[in-house]
């Protein structure tokens, strides 16, 4: 049994247990299924996603969280557009695009919160002869997974930059491993720092991270992002190197109850330490003062009114 497998288990045990102690004035009623879209398994996206459910259902045991691994925010979109999933976990310009029709049939999303923001991160071997993005012309380069949040921005990045590299579509393992035998240059990634498997190859390989500016032209017009630097003890040579933060959302659709709308936000405030998975170095994760940053995604009507209870 696998560490996520014990946490479900012990999740519904705990759910269990709370539901015999509950007194008579708290919420009664059926179990709700709550499907939380997250990203691949030993991304940041799965990690927060297992954090999250285990407070959920310990705020309401009613709730019956379960956490789907996906390839990532564009496939997170689809599975809130066909219904098989309650929350999910974009990028701020996957869910600005969403209702535009940029994805597929437009879908209406609405933001329970911005919980951290993403480092994109341009991974090349520590020898490359790669600098800067330009450099990246003529060469193979790995966006992410087909349906990925990286793979979406990947493709605009290089288009606004003028910049013709060859592009895969892998999931970040897979990308790994091509990186690691030479089959391609570099490969983006977008996720916390520091994620478990590029730390993984830096102490096997050596890696870099390529600088990446926010300031390329039509890039972050319509997406809540920005410059930052990666935190210092991220990877072994990458402290202070500039790349571009992207917001990430806790999303749902208007068909989401208000009243649970309201739980995750207060699980939201009131258990932000407890959301932070182990690996996080810096401060890209959750902060109770950006919670309602979530730029042109309105909040759930739910969401806004638990914070307005919350902070007035």
């Amino acid at each position: 049994m696998n560490g996520i497998d014990r946490r479900r288990l012990l999740r519904l045990g705990a759910a269990g247990l709370l539901a015999g102690a509950l007194p008579a004035c708290a919420p009664a009623g059926p179990e709700l299924p709550l499907r939380i879209a997250a990203g691949e398994r030993g991304g940041f996206y799965s990690e927060f996603a297992e954090l999250l459910a285990d407070e959920i259902v310990l705020a309401d045991p009613r709730l019956r969280p379960t956490v789907v691994d996906t390839e990532g925010s564009v496939a997170n979109v689809e599975l809130l557009r066909d219904g098989r999933a309650d929350l999910a976990l974009l990028l701020a310009d996957v869910a600005q695009a969403a209702p535009l029709g940029e994805l597929g049939p437009a879908v209406q999303v609405r933001s329970l919160g911005r919980v951290y923001e993403n480092y994109v991160q341009l991974v090349v071997p520590v020898g490359s002869p790669v600098r800067e993005l330009a450099d990246l012309r003529g060469r193979t380069v790995s966006l992410g997974a087909p349906k990925s949040g990286s793979t979406f921005f990947g493709t605009r990045l290089l288009a606004r930059s003028g910049v013709a590299a060859r592009t895969l579509a892998l999931p970040l393992e897979e990308a790994v491993a091509a990186l690691e035998n030479g089959r391609i240059d570099a490969l983006l990634w977008s996720g916390g720092v520091p994620t478990p498997a590029l730390r993984a190859l830096d102490e096997r390989t050596g890696i870099r991270l390529v600088p990446l500016p926010a300031s390329v032209p039509g890039l972050c017009g319509y997406a809540v992002c920005e410059q930052v630097s990666v935190p210092p003890r991220a990877y072994r040579l990458a402290g202070g190197v500039p790349t571009i933060g992207m917001a990430n959302l806790l999303v749902c659709t208007p068909a989401l109850p208000e009243d649970v709308a309201a739980t995750v936000v207060r699980v939201l405030v009131g258990q932000t330490s407890r959301l932070v998975p182990r690996q996080a170095v810096g401060t890209q994760f959750l902060d109770v003062r950006t919670l309602t940053g979530t730029g042109t995604v309105p909040l759930h009507p739910g969401a806004q009114r638990a914070y307005q209870e919350l902070h007035g």
